[in-house]
């Protein structure tokens, strides 16, 4: 369905007070700037501000974009053939190559790094949000694979995999704030993908491959 007029406004100007907000966040910190200063900057109300977003944090990590659901959405659509931590290891590798904003390998993305880096509402949002997405994948893991009540395989394999996206977002975040470019960055990463999945092991690694439904039909 293509997108109406009323909609591509709304996200227009989602986007637009995001990044006034943003800018303004990276040149005095996110805790020395209040919503009032954005919307004042972005030429709208604190209430219209409030209508998009309905918190500070938001303006930096909307919910529609940083979602808790992230891995368990990337499991759901991997292949028949795949598994859950094989299909997780190739979108990282994909957005990586493609510099994919949502890995932040973006011009001028450090800045923001070291931005909600050192804002501790940002941080402890970033800790929630990786916390919400392995619970989220657990809770996948263990409706498709069937597993019982007191199966703790699911739970243990969406740590696994948990612990890697994290260890990538970490990685990348480092290296931004050191200044180096995003091609630099993107085949660091990549090379560390690379170790991580011999870390991971055949267990983790095979675990929940989606059934293909040709074959069961």
């Amino acid at each position: 369905m293509s997108e109406g007029l009323r909609e591509r406004k709304k996200r227009q100007t989602r986007q637009h007070l995001s990044e006034v907000a943003i800018g303004l966040f990276v040149e005095r910190g996110f805790d020395q700037v209040t919503i009032a200063e954005v919307a004042a900057a972005a030429e709208v109300s604190v209430n219209t501000l409030y209508n998009y977003y309905e918190a500070k944090e938001d303006l930096v990590l909307p919910p529609d974009q940083a979602s808790p659901q992230r891995l368990a959405d990337i499991v759901r659509a991997r292949r028949p053939g795949e598994s859950a931590a094989r299909a997780v290891l190739a979108r990282l590798r994909d957005e990586l190559r493609r510099r994919d904003r949502t890995v932040g390998l973006t011009a001028g993305f450090g800045r923001v790094f070291a931005m909600m880096r050192a804002a501790p509402t940002l941080t402890a949002r970033l800790e929630d949000l990786g916390r919400q997405m392995t619970e989220a994948l657990g809770a996948v893991l263990a409706e498709e694979t069937g597993a019982a009540p007191d199966d703790q395989m699911p739970r243990a394999v969406a740590s696994q995999i948990g612990w890697c996206h994290s260890l990538v977002y970490s990685e990348i975040g480092r290296r931004l704030v050191a200044g180096e470019k995003p091609d630099t960055i993107a085949a660091a990463v990549l090379e560390l993908l690379d170790l991580v999945e011999d870390l991971l092991g055949d267990r983790t690694l095979t675990y929940a491959l989606r059934e293909d439904s040709s074959r069961s039909a």
